[in-house]
């Protein structure tokens, strides 16, 4: 029997950890910038402890926010089944194996968010009204284009061999950066909307243990 599951405590905890995630965009942002700025045109762009450690520490919460987020993701597909199911383009597991396929994970994860956000307004069945989808549109657009960006960042590290080469990957590492955080920004902002119209669609409806 399918049944409402609160997603407030998972949103807050969710929240957090984009929060945390935009500090150390912000963090690493600053050390691309000062290297880029660096008189010295000999400044290794990598390489440095305190560098290290701080991509480390980014890197860990940047998994754990992505677990955390899935979890939270997928309660919300479950109560979303219970509101309309039959609105649902695909079943409840997609709502975690979606942002494990490659190339898909590009599209799959927004489409079943757009069918969860309709089955969570008071409304399910109703069109969509005019620019209704620009939160979830403009989030998902962010995080996309600031993993594609960390993804030529990368290969550029890889590829480099002079100091011109590394400044240019330093270049799009802070891109990445930057667009990462706004994708974090809109990502709060969708995380605390989405999750407030199950909230308050389900007042009433999810007993207090849950």
């Amino acid at each position: 029997m399918l049944r409402l599951r609160n997603p407030v405590g998972l949103a807050y905890a969710v929240v957090a950890l984009l929060a945390g995630n935009i500090v150390f965009d912000v963090v690493l942002g600053v050390i691309d910038l000062g290297i880029l700025m660096s008189e010295d045109s000999e400044t290794p762009v990598l390489g440095s402890v305190n560098v290290n450690v701080a991509f480390s520490m980014a890197f860990t919460l940047f998994v754990a926010t992505g677990i955390v987020f899935i979890v939270w993701f997928h309660r919300l597909r479950k109560n979303a089944e219970v509101w309309a199911g039959d609105q649902q383009e695909r079943g409840v597991g997609w709502a975690i194996g979606g942002w494990f396929i490659p190339i898909g994970n590009l599209w799959i994860p927004r489409n079943i968010a757009a069918d969860i956000w309709r089955a969570s307004r008071m409304a399910p069945y109703a069109a969509d009204g005019p620019g209704e989808l620009a939160l979830l549109n403009g989030w998902w657009a962010a995080w996309v284009v600031s993993m594609l960006a960390d993804r030529v960042a990368a290969l550029m590290f890889r590829r480099a061999e002079t100091v011109d080469a590394l400044i240019s990957a330093t270049w799009w590492d802070l891109a990445s950066y930057v667009l990462d955080a706004v994708a974090a920004v809109a990502a709060i902002l969708f995380v605390r909307k989405l999750t407030s119209m199950q909230h308050l669609k389900a007042t009433g409806m999810i007993s207090a243990a849950q």
